[in-house]
């Protein structure tokens, strides 16, 4: 007899082999996942809009004879002295502790050849980072673990870190692993124990408060410093706005797609805004008060490539901030050490338990060992080399479109290719003129 044809199996939608997964990992521990990097799932993003090149309503600029510049400066609004990068792309806060100290040599030795400024993050200034970025600004957090004044001093700009993409509203974590005796000595934390710092700052709560601390600050620094206030991109058009009327001079603002070293996994996946939402209530914000471009707008979360950048900037930013790219440049996720991430229990491209402080690739750890991996100076030189050829992905695509200075990109030069990215980018949707929500139609 003929046996009666079987249906293929079918997976829920619903009940995917990754949430069943987790549903038995939560049942046998009876914790939270806890992990690095960024949300994973997809969300609108750069790669949904398109460049519209010149043409004959246009006209392109020849790469090989006329020039495109890239330079932008940070803090003019108050600053003495503010910052002077030779490109739009800045590395994104990452603690010590977090990651090795030859990683954080590797950013400042990256970041000075390629020209741009990289970024202290929770736990204080190392002399590793210190000493090889020509340009370091030095992140003052909820925890203050590690601040005082004499490093704010040794900084060159300082930005207050109100929220971060992957988790606005929550504080962050570094677990006693990674605690060592340096990292405690830094953070005044005894040895071994989990750290957990806090959601919000301790000596103010509104944006009248943090006006005091800015000026607090600028006194405790001559009034030299740029101040930059990093936001999760939650509610960007009001949260720019109050960093204004505070005395910000720079606005950092980080999308969902941003990383971080250890946070609740629900966290980084349902909390925020995707970075392509965020940038235009930003801008008109600014625009609103009159500060665009006086204040400067940074953007961060998920930027890879220079066709990122380009799109960023099109859409109103003065500069973009990377830090999962940075450690990828420098050989997070290396496939040479497959057989570690195998074993364990992951594969490169996918390991994100940077809270363990066993990884492969010696970038987020402190074991001894480990972090030998790393040779901090061919680290740097790959980072500068990404950051050019970012730097030369956006000049193409700027003189494509027509522009002697990337910061001449404007949302016209771009269009989407979906109904999601037309509507948070408010440009139109490809072989149209509009955009949903767009007035008059």
């Amino acid at each position: 007899m003929d046996k009666t044809p079987q249906t293929e199996p079918r997976q829920s939608w619903t009940f995917s082999r990754e949430v069943n997964s987790e549903i038995r990992r939560a049942a046998a521990t009876g914790i939270y996942d806890i992990r690095g990097g960024g949300a994973k799932r997809r969300v609108p993003h750069f790669d949904d809009l398109l460049f519209l090149g010149a043409s004959i309503s246009r006209y392109p600029l020849e790469g090989y004879r006329e020039k495109c510049e890239t330079s932008v400066t940070l803090g003019t609004r108050f600053a003495k002295k503010p910052i002077e990068l030779k490109i739009p792309i800045t590395i994104a806060g990452m603690s010590f502790g977090a990651l090795s100290g030859h990683a954080k040599e590797a950013l400042g030795r990256g970041a000075t050849m390629a020209g741009t400024s990289t970024t202290t993050g929770d736990g204080g200034m190392t002399e590793e980072e210190r000493g090889h970025s020509e340009k370091l600004v030095y992140q003052y957090l909820p925890s203050r673990y590690g601040m005082n004044p004499d490093d704010l001093r040794r900084a060159d700009a300082i930005e207050v870190v109100v929220g971060q993409g992957a988790k606005p509203g929550g504080g962050g974590m570094l677990l006693g692993q990674k605690i060592t005796e340096r990292v405690a000595g830094m953070r005044d934390l005894p040895v071994g124990i989990d750290q957990r710092s806090a959601c919000r700052h301790p000596d103010w709560t509104g944006p009248d408060d943090l006006e005091i601390k800015i000026l607090e600050l600028r006194e405790i620094t001559n009034w030299e410093k740029p101040i930059y206030i990093k936001v999760g991109g939650a509610r960007p058009y009001y949260d720019t706005a109050l960093a204004v009327k505070a005395g910000a001079d720079v606005v950092v603002l980080d999308g969902m797609q941003g990383g971080t070293a250890a946070t609740q996994d629900v966290f980084i996946e349902n909390v925020g805004q995707p970075t392509l939402a965020c940038i235009r209530p930003a801008v008109q914000a600014l625009q609103d008060l009159g500060m665009h471009r006086e204040v400067q707008l940074v953007v961060s979360g998920g930027i890879r490539t220079g066709a990122d950048v380009a799109k960023a900037l099109a859409l109103g930013a003065d500069a973009v901030a990377i830090g999962t790219a940075a450690l990828i440049a420098l050989g997070d996720n290396d496939p040479k050490w497959e057989a570690e991430y195998a074993e364990l229990g992951t594969t490169a491209g996918a390991y994100d338990d940077w809270h363990e402080g066993r990884d492969p690739a010696g970038i987020t750890t402190q074991d001894p060992a480990l972090m030998q991996r790393l040779d901090p100076v061919a680290a740097g030189r790959r980072l500068r080399n990404y950051l050019n050829v970012m730097t030369l992905e956006c000049q193409t695509l700027a003189r494509a479109c027509g522009k002697s200075h990337v910061h001449n990109l404007e949302p016209e030069d771009l269009c989407a290719l979906t109904m999601e990215a037309a509507a948070m980018a408010q440009v139109p949707l490809a072989g149209t003129n509009w955009w949903p929500g767009k007035s008059g139609f």
